[in-house]
């Protein structure tokens, strides 16, 4: 026998938690990464290049471009 009881419906509320947290994790990664930068390019400026791979800045700023496109791409 069917069961009528139950109305068939989907659940919505499967991801709700994880959807709802998904936009603090990209900005507090962002924030890290942007952080890094900073700090990075304050070192490259005080001691010079030769401390401080020019491809770490570079990288560093590639994966902040990715991430802030990806944030604008989002919303």
């Amino acid at each position: 026998m069917d069961d009528v009881s139950r109305p068939a419906s989907p659940v919505l509320a499967e991801g709700a938690l994880l959807g709802l947290l998904a936009p603090f994790w990209q900005l507090l990664i962002g924030a890290f990464v942007l952080f890094a930068v900073v700090i990075s390019i304050g070192r490259l400026a005080r001691r010079g290049p030769s401390r401080m791979s020019t491809a770490l800045l570079v990288t560093a700023a590639a994966i902040a471009g990715l991430a802030l496109v990806g944030v604008l791409l989002q919303g």
